[in-house]
């Protein structure tokens, strides 16, 4: 790494020592003379994008559960109440929030009687690619190219790594699906192509190393796991050398970033350490880092994705926070009653708002993240103006099994492409991928005619009641 003073340092810039690349964040000193810093930052960065897909739909998405807004607010337009509903914990946030309710996911639907029974076991291929999956226990998996995918190939092929897929829960069930489909459509969301489903990370070493510690051979990564040392340690003459060209604000933005990036480090190393002490866990199954907690660990990934946009090494995540037909309890929640068996509550009402304390407890972990993200400047604003976090479920009623009504809502303003402060009621069978493809849109691939089973381009800015038929304005 070479540093020439006067000059200005090329945004794609690495701290490199043994076993260790350290991408920098945004910094003044990468602006070339006579350009402005928010200009340069809006010229040079696009939205960044998050997809997290919870399964099981939500208590709101039941006939029910729906009249008691337990999932979307009543009003549509602006003028909406977050107090009933499990997005409640998103009020402080809801100039950037945009509720996008009533669309259907067709596509996870049994197209033929033998398909049957497999709703649990197609969704999660659905949700980012809107097209229905081949039925096969083989090889030969058939769905369509995700989002995020499109996403990355069009915005992300210039930054370290153009996507990651991240997970929470444990997907290695070999064995564990049925009706037909194999558990490949169960364990990724993302999918670079129809026939390529994408591996996803649960473990948050794993993850870490690849974002900020890779580089090196394999024994000087080696070396630097035995010492226990941090990544930083390796660079600390590299990082030395580099203060000396930096002014005032840019030392103080370096030393934030890479306090962070130890801190996550600090954490892992002690999750590590607490689940190798031979202590009983919660999760034996899991790897050393792994958290037991599953709010410790959601908040963990959602640090490393925070740090990921701040240095530009990745533009896009998708992470899956659930696994269909999963068995965790959330006591954090207000309920002990294992998820899957809480989405199947026979439609009565204190079962249902029983599933609603789940759903509203996954939410309120986002909050964590939108600070972060709020936190962390970039030009002239921050990274949740920058940023597009689409969470939803591609299906509905988990009693039902049924893809009607499914839970879908937008964070943050996308570079000013989403208008935020929004609940969108669309016409009933509006399909999900019509929203999809605005949010494509939004995220500047204009291009884009279709994707999935769309229909037309659905309005992100204007209310639902202005909309005359599925996907169409007045």
């Amino acid at each position: 790494m070479e540093f020439i003073t006067g000059k200005h340092i090329p945004r794609r810039t690495f701290v490199r020592g043994m076993g260790a690349t350290v991408a920098l964040p945004f910094l003044e000193a990468m602006i070339p003379a006579g350009r402005v810093w928010s200009r340069v930052t809006d010229d040079a960065l696009p939205t960044r994008l998050v997809a997290i897909e919870m399964v099981h739909g939500a208590a709101g998405c039941n006939e029910w559960g729906a009249t008691q807004n337990l999932w979307s607010p009543e009003a549509v337009g602006r003028d909406f109440d977050l107090a009933p509903t499990s997005l409640s914990s998103l009020e402080r946030f809801r100039d950037y929030l945009t509720i996008i309710s009533n669309t259907d996911v067709r596509m996870a639907e049994a197209f033929q009687p033998y398909e049957i029974g497999g709703d649990h076991f197609r969704s999660s291929a659905v949700f980012l690619t809107q097209s229905h999956p081949k039925q096969t226990e083989g090889s030969d998996v058939y769905v369509g190219t995700s989002l995020d995918q499109l996403y990355a190939k069009r915005f992300g092929q210039d930054t370290p790594i153009p996507s990651m897929q991240l997970c929470i829960e444990n997907i290695n069930q070999s064995g564990g699906c049925a009706y037909g489909y194999t558990c490949v459509y169960t364990d990724s969301i993302s999918w670079a192509s129809p026939t390529e489903p994408l591996p996803v990370i649960r473990d948050p070493r794993v993850a870490f190393d690849q974002l900020f510690g890779a580089g090196g051979t394999v024994e000087e990564r080696a070396l630097r796991r035995r010492t226990n040392k941090s990544i930083l340690d390796w660079i600390t003459g590299r990082v030395a050398q580099l203060r000396r060209e930096l002014g005032p604000n840019d030392i103080q933005r370096l030393d934030r970033y890479l306090d962070n990036v130890r801190e996550i480090e600090r954490r892992i190393q002690r999750i590590e350490a607490q689940n190798t002490s031979g202590e009983s866990r919660e999760l034996p199954e899991a790897p050393a880092g792994v958290p037991d907690s599953f709010e410790e660990h959601t908040r963990l990934m959602f640090d490393l994705q925070a740090l990921a946009f701040s240095s530009d090494v990745t533009r896009v995540f998708s992470l899956k926070m659930g696994r269909d037909s999963s068995a965790r309890v959330f006591p954090e929640s207000g309920t002990d009653r294992p998820f899957h068996p809480a989405s199947h509550h026979g439609g009565r009402e204190e079962a249902i708002l029983d599933f609603a304390k789940i759903n509203q407890y996954h939410v309120s972990m986002l909050p964590y993240f939108l600070e972060k993200l709020q936190s962390i400047e970039e030009g002239d604003t921050h990274l949740l103006d920058k940023t597009m976090i689409i969470y939803g479920s591609p299906m509905a009623d988990g009693n039902l099994h049924n893809h009607r009504r499914a839970p879908l809502f937008v964070v943050g303003g996308a570079n000013g492409r989403l208008e935020g402060g929004l609940h969108l009621k669309t016409p009933d069978g509006t399909p999900m991928a019509n929203a999809m493809l605005s949010l494509a849109h939004a995220l500047g691939m204009d291009d884009m005619d279709d994707f999935g089973d769309s229909t037309a381009e659905l309005s992100l800015s204007m209310p639902a009641r202005a909309l005359t038929s599925a996907g169409s304005q007045r």
